[in-house]
């Protein structure tokens, strides 16, 4: 399974904010989508960094919260991403993951574009969807074969 897969079952839809919005307009996004990471884009739509809810924790543990309010998404935001392609296999990606310590992948399309973004949860539920499936089918084969 790969995550083009996944992309065509959740979506390709990208919730991004630009480089210059506020900490609080940021947080209202994130809140407003129900997600854990926005991505950062400046207005050619180039994927500039990602903000997550880590980085509101760590810019409020280094700054303070007065500081925090002040910053905008360029300053709070994760410079170095960790993507993958859609030919990347699922495994791969959650192996991404746990090696990097990041919850959210940005998908980039062989030209580079954006394609998309998986979060560690869309790709824990289709491991789990798909293990389900196969416990199934060997119970089906075993109840056949018995």
């Amino acid at each position: 399974m790969t995550i083009a897969e996944i992309l065509r079952r959740k979506g390709t839809q990208v919730i991004s904010v630009a480089p210059h919005e506020g900490a609080l307009a940021v947080a209202a996004v994130l809140a407003q989508h129900r997600i854990g990471a926005v991505l950062v884009r400046d207005a050619t739509g180039a994927v500039r960094g990602i903000v997550s809810e880590r980085d509101f924790i760590r810019a409020l543990a280094a700054e303070g919260g007065e500081a925090l309010l002040g910053m905008d998404a360029a300053r709070l935001m994760t410079r170095v991403l960790h993507t993958v392609t859609p030919r990347t296999s699922v495994v791969e990606a959650l192996g991404m993951m746990t090696d990097r310590r990041v919850r959210h992948l940005p998908v980039l399309a062989e030209d580079g574009s954006l394609a998309g973004l998986v979060s560690i949860g869309d790709l824990v539920k289709h491991r789990i969807v798909e293990i389900e499936h196969e416990a199934e089918e060997l119970r089906s084969y075993v109840a056949q074969a018995g």
